[in-house]
């Protein structure tokens, strides 16, 4: 029996894969069918204090081969109201016990720290079921706005904001999680590291990555952006990021304390993309393109193809191994090539079951069809 539940930021999660802020996350109805799945829990979409529709269309890209996508969404949601109603959440989870969890990312620190306050005001008089906060600091998307999580001096005065609130003082009142931009240089993982250290009374779980900000798409065809949003420039997600993301899961496992979680998110689209990012060190994974293209029924395959990678392993749990990435070898590679050669002699020497059937009553037919006409001059029907 191969058991794939977690315990992220103290919540029990019945599968260790969800949903990413973001795609089919906007109202309730597109939420319940993530709760209905495997997915682990539901993450809604990120919410600001108003409502917005968010930039112009096209805002939205897929190359056609899947390896990459863009969006320059700029956050378009229901606002933080609708996302924290007991109303939605009910909607939403039904009946279930999955977490159901926020995600918020104000226009400004004042923003965010006005809808923190709402958030505890539905959840200690309302009794809204909100089993956690996801900060967003690396939206890429939004006209005007930088990207806060490549600011440091800026991330470490929203920590101490944040920490400072009624919800996180004493104990906190619901798990904190921050959602973070791609980092690509050793010092900026140290930067980052450093400062979300000084806060781990405060923050339970980094979410990592967001999409790589400011790529561009072309049609060459008509040699405009494919996007039309901030002159096309928008956020790269999909398979093309995972090794990037991989990177930084890795990375980050090694710099933070302990008691802080990782959730991995890019580029995730099979059981063996979410193996990976758990044996880097993950807690957790989101999707989010591949939720995006394929929809929620991709949490269930994932799933099963996690689980049949964990038993081919010979693992039961995830933490038979999680953060457990060997360092190279040359016992490791050779093994590895061994398999693989394998596995592509297996494939090579198969037959396809129904193209052989197919060539037999192919066959078979001519056969009946020569004896029929031999019979026919036999018998002075036809003459050869």
């Amino acid at each position: 029996m191969v058991d794939l539940s977690t315990t992220l930021a103290g919540l029990h999660l019945p599968t260790c894969v969800y949903n990413a802020s973001g795609p089919r996350t906007g109202s309730s109805a597109a939420m319940a069918k993530i709760a209905s799945s495997e997915a682990g829990g539901v993450l809604a979409k990120s919410a600001t204090i108003a409502s917005q529709t968010g930039n112009d269309q096209p805002r939205t890209w897929h190359e056609e081969n899947g390896l990459a996508s863009l969006n320059s969404e700029g956050l378009p949601n229901n606002g933080i109201d609708y996302y924290i109603d007991p109303k939605t959440i009910a909607e939403t989870m039904g009946d279930g016990t999955k977490p159901y969890m926020v995600s918020i990312s104000g226009n400004t620190l004042k923003d965010n720290l006005q809808m923190f306050q709402k958030i505890t005001d539905a959840v200690e008089n309302n009794s809204a079921k909100i089993a956690a906060v996801e900060l967003n600091l690396a939206c890429p998307n939004v006209v005007g706005k930088p990207i806060i999580g490549y600011d440091f001096v800026q991330i470490e005065e929203v920590m101490k904001e944040v920490s400072s609130l009624p919800c996180f003082s004493p104990k906190p009142l619901f798990p904190l999680g921050l959602k973070l931009p791609p980092y690509f240089d050793r010092p900026h993982f140290e930067a980052v590291a450093a400062i979300l250290n000084k806060y781990k009374h405060v923050l339970s779980y980094t979410a990592s990555i967001n999409t790589v900000g400011n790529a561009l798409a072309i049609d060459h065809i008509a040699e405009m952006p494919a996007i039309r949003a901030k002159g096309g420039f928008a956020g790269l997600s999909g398979p093309a990021v995972k090794y990037t993301a991989l990177a930084n899961v890795r990375e980050l496992r090694g710099l933070l304390d302990s008691s802080i979680d990782i959730v991995g998110v890019g580029g995730i689209k099979s059981g063996k993309d979410a193996f990976e990012m758990l044996l880097c060190g993950a807690t957790a994974v989101q999707v989010g393109t591949c939720h995006w293209t394929e929809g929620p029924g991709c949490f269930d395959r994932i799933c099963n193809e996690l689980r049949d990678i964990m038993k081919e392993k010979g693992y039961s749990k995830i933490s038979d191994f999680q953060g457990k990435l060997k360092e190279w070898s040359n016992e490791g590679a050779a093994k590895s090539r061994e398999i693989r050669i394998a596995k592509k002699k297996r494939g090579s020497g198969t037959v396809d079951v129904r193209k052989s059937d197919s060539n037999q009553q192919m066959l078979i037919a001519l056969l009946v069809a020569f004896i029929a006409v031999l019979l026919a001059d036999k018998f002075g029907i036809v003459s050869l």
